[in-house]
């Protein structure tokens, strides 16, 4: 069985390893045939991602076909494709008693906690699983990192026609705005990145502004004379996380859906003089999954334009570092296993 492992920061290899055993109960043994790199696993790969520990099998953005399940599992059957919900949730801690698994007090997720999808098989939870008549492989391995992004929006609740800004057009980012402008917020991307405005503009239909040299005013004349009521940082910069906090109007919110190490300051009479709302936002939920897998395939969301890059499994080590630089103008990119 072909894997990818990333040994130490720096360090990916292609390897063969044994396949996994058969299903137990409440269990499905999967192909996986797609799956995406995520900013996630961009910082795992630099060294900085907090939650990762070395020798890891990345992966938690994948698109599967089932192959065997155990007993008493009725919600897929051999044949199914599915996305993989990769958020191993503990099922009785209070955030899960109360719905919101994705935050789970023992939250292990597939790629980061313990070994994901950047391998041939894998065995996960059925519930886990979300079957689609529809879409294709690639599709199926977009809706994680979408359901990241219709989280967050849900955290930051936008009412139709609210000043929304996402500061950051990573995938990330632009899973944001894609749900901010499906709520009918009026959503600007900020972004240093010539390639990821213009990608921002030309799909999604947002306004765009160049991050460099932005102050409160110049960001209040770009928007006809108030600053934004929401803002979301996606950008996992510190720098920016810290900047974040002068951009929301009086009473307004801020989101952060990238996390980095260490602390994040402000001034704190600036806060309070403001009123402003601070959220985390983590993961997403089964009931997203399914929303997002209606959306595409309803067509109210076209993937097409996501995948920029793709390699198969056995040449990602020699291109992935290449992957993390800017001037490749890599939106997403998908290993095809």
């Amino acid at each position: 069985m072909q894997t990818l492992i990333l040994t130490q920061p720096g360090e990916l290899i292609a390897t063969d390893t044994l396949p996994p055993s058969a299903p137990g109960p409440g269990e499905a043994r999967v192909r996986v045939h797609c799956s995406g790199v995520c900013g996630t696993d961009l910082h795992a790969f630099a060294g900085n991602q907090p939650y990762f520990t070395y020798p890891r099998i990345p992966g938690h953005e994948f698109g599967v076909s089932v192959i065997a399940v155990g007993a008493g599992v009725a919600n897929v059957r051999p044949g199914d494709r599915c996305a993989v919900e990769p958020y191993l949730s503990c099922g009785h801690c209070i955030a899960c008693r109360v719905g919101r698994t994705n935050c789970c007090e023992t939250l292990k997720v597939l790629g980061v906690h313990v070994d994901g999808g950047w391998r041939d098989e894998i065995i996960v939870p059925a519930v886990k699983l979300h079957p689609a008549k529809k879409l294709t492989f690639e599709q199926l391995a977009l809706v994680e990192t979408l359901g990241i992004g219709a989280h967050a929006v849900a955290r930051g609740a936008p009412v139709r026609g609210e000043s929304t800004v996402v500061i950051g057009a990573g995938p990330i980012g632009l899973a944001v705005a894609q749900f901010a402008v499906e709520a009918g917020a009026k959503v600007t991307i900020l972004d240093v990145n010539d390639a990821r405005r213009a990608f921002a503009a030309r799909w999604l239909g947002v306004g765009t502004l160049e991050a460099r040299g932005m102050t409160p005013d110049a960001l209040r004349a770009a928007l006809g004379g108030d600053l934004p009521t929401l803002v979301f940082d996606a950008t996992g910069s510190p720098a920016s996380m810290r900047q974040a906090f002068n951009w929301p109007a009086q009473g307004g919110r801020i989101v952060f859906a990238s996390l980095v190490q260490g602390e994040i300051a402000f001034d704190d009479p600036n806060f309070h003089r403001r009123e402003l709302t601070v959220m985390a936002t983590r993961n997403s939920t089964a009931v997203e999954f399914r929303r997002i897998i209606a959306l595409i395939e309803s067509g109210r969301i076209d993937t097409a334009p996501w995948v920029t890059h793709r390699a198969k499994l056995t040449d990602v080590p020699a291109v992935f570092a290449s992957w993390t630089r800017p001037e490749t103008g890599v939106i997403k990119a998908m290993i095809e296993l």
